[in-house]
């Protein structure tokens, strides 16, 4: 599948950001401004885990020779971030070539200027060459969104250790700086944070699209510091506890679901996006407090099989963008606009986590049903596409294949079949793009020291 998509990448849009596999040529997104490149950056470490050393080896001459981060365009700093600087990060960390240090520190530093607001907290978007900063029109009275700025933490520490200059760490230890003085409605963390006066848009509070990835980080950064990052750890158990009481939710069939909090009303729709939840809760099941563990794996195994249901109850057997828990119906996508399914990777990401701390054998089993629904459905003759309506028995394509589909589906599919020791999770934490981290370990930095 990896090289079924690779090829076909590298045949009609080598180079640009991501691919049309339907009409056969480049496909790019605004979010990267005019980076060019995505898909190359994001499946560097992908390629090397599967050990394609002559497709790893292209893609690092390509990003020697052609990655150009001097363009004037707007930029989302957490897209870039997650996908470009994580991608990098991680082809440096596995492989030792320099050349992906050297790239990732230079991105680092262009995205330094976001974080020029009177709280610290970074603008959504920017200009890469100018420095100026904005946010999303639409977003809450011209807020920055939770996970947005919440998911820049594992990256930016990384930085900060491979260039030995503390400002990116700085950046984002004040984000958490600024959170820890606000006052948290029921202790949840809304998704709108205005950077200018540092309160509180909308009180409107999710584990799905706009808050996810802050919470995942808050526990990651607890992880990847050998956990000595007490306050992330605090800040991870404490918010679990509040989303537990106010947003975990069982259906009358008996599915638990996570739903969005609206200013204290409850809307019972849970997002794909939100499906990462159940390998973050097994992740954090292990560190969690008095005797809590096994509560929280069990979390994220009722988690994975809502998913899956929310699969299976599709003619595609592959999960829509958002399901409801309203009206009689179950795990079921009611609306047109939220029937589609874009190749991404949440649930998978959740059955990997669960079999790595389980090992039940339903956990592959899932995998492998989306498998076949992914050749089945998505694979076409120019590589993967995503789907309009999961519910249809005819096919209609979207026409495009999402970087995230070789970063993050097919990596977390690869490990799910893969034994416990490729990137064990002692040493290893993923970004949210499936980039994975080194562990930090204490002795580490005097290991480093000695070696300076």
């Amino acid at each position: 599948m990896m090289k079924h998509s690779w090829d076909n990448y590298k045949r009609y849009s080598w180079g640009l950001n991501e691919l049309k596999p339907i009409s056969k040529q480049g496909h790019s997104s605004n979010l990267f401004g005019n980076i060019q490149g995505a898909t190359i950056v994001d499946a560097l470490d992908t390629l090397y885990i599967m050990e394609m050393k002559d497709e790893f080896k292209e893609a690092k001459e390509w990003v020697e020779k052609n990655l150009d981060f001097n363009v004037n365009a707007e930029i989302s700093v957490f897209e870039v971030n997650i996908r470009f600087v994580g991608g990098l990060l991680s082809a440096y960390y596995l492989s030792g070539e320099e050349i992906f240090r050297k790239k990732a520190v230079e991105l680092g530093e262009k995205l330094l200027p976001a974080f020029n607001t009177p709280t610290g907290i970074p603008w959504a978007l920017l200009n890469i060459k100018s420095g100026i900063g904005r946010n999303w029109p639409w977003a809450s009275g011209g807020s920055s969104i939770l996970a947005e700025f919440g998911t820049l933490h594992l990256e930016f520490i990384h930085l900060s250790h491979l260039s030995g200059n503390p400002v990116f760490a700085e950046k984002v230890m004040n984000i958490r700086k600024v959170l820890n003085r606000l006052d948290k409605p029921e202790g949840l963390y809304p998704n709108y944070l205005n950077p200018s006066s540092g309160q509180w848009g909308q009180h409107h509070v999710s584990v799905g699209g706009l808050g996810d990835s802050f919470y995942e980080y808050l526990l990651k950064a607890w992880l990847m510091s050998d956990k000595t990052d007490e306050e992330g750890k605090k800040m991870y158990y404490d918010a679990v506890q509040s989303i537990e009481t106010h947003l975990i939710r069982k259906s009358s069939g008996g599915l638990t679901y996570i739903a969005e909090w609206k200013g204290g009303l409850l809307e019972h729709k849970m997002g794909h996006l939100t499906c990462f939840a159940g390998g973050m809760f097994a992740l954090g099941a292990d560190g969690a407090p008095n005797d809590k563990t096994g509560h929280h794996i069990e979390l994220g195994a009722e988690i994975a099989r809502t998913c899956h249901e929310s699969y299976d109850r599709t003619s595609m057997k592959l999960g829509p963008e958002a399901f409801r828990f309203d009206g009689g119906v179950e795990a079921i996508a009611t609306r047109q606009n939220e029937k589609y399914y874009i190749l991404r990777p949440e649930v998978i990401e959740t059955y990997m986590y669960m079999w790595r701390f389980t090992h039940d054998p339903k956990y592959r089993q899932w995998g492998w049903e989306a498998v076949e629904a992914l050749e089945q459905h998505c694979r076409v003759d120019g590589g993967y596409s995503g789907i309009r309506d999961v519910y249809s028995n005819h096919q209609s394509h979207d026409d495009v294949q999402q970087s995230f589909f070789l970063s993050e589906t097919l990596k977390y599919l690869y490990l799910l079949f893969s034994e416990d020791d490729l990137l064990p999770f002692e040493h290893w934490i993923f970004n949210t793009e499936a980039h994975p981290l080194p562990v930090l370990h204490r002795d580490d930095e005097k290991k480093e020291e000695k070696h300076k």
